[in-house]
């Protein structure tokens, strides 16, 4: 068993100090860990085994109102840089090609030429 623990479904308002002293009752917590906006966080503690009673005790309780979900944390996955993009209206890919890019739709030509334009 881990000694990491995911915690989710926490209210927005849930502090660390709160997430803290809700996990310390049952063995020592080394960090506490609140990813703002998101609603989860993770508890840390020294041993598996207190963990594990962690987890079991605590999992589907309430705090600040609503029931946390406690398990395992997983190694967090590695995401590769770069991706993005879509497409975009102006400037370089545009929709017809209006102000240069090739677009989804055809059109191209090189930076902005109003003669593609419909009306002016």
């Amino acid at each position: 068993m881990a000694s990491k623990l995911y915690v989710g479904n926490l209210n927005y308002a849930t502090t660390e100090d709160s997430l803290r002293n809700a996990f310390s009752t049952y063995g020592e917590v080394i960090s506490v860990k609140i990813i703002q906006g998101k609603g989860f966080g993770f508890v840390e503690f020294k041993s598996d085994s207190e963990a594990g009673t962690a987890k079991e005790a605590l999992n589907n309780t309430q705090i600040d109102g609503r029931p946390i979900k406690v398990s395992d944390a997983r190694p967090q996955e590695k995401k590769p840089f770069g991706g993005g993009g879509g497409e975009k209206k102006f400037y370089g890919g545009g929709n017809r090609g209006d102000y240069g890019g090739g677009g989804n739709r055809g059109g191209g030509g090189g930076g902005y030429n109003k003669g593609n334009r419909d009306r002016y």
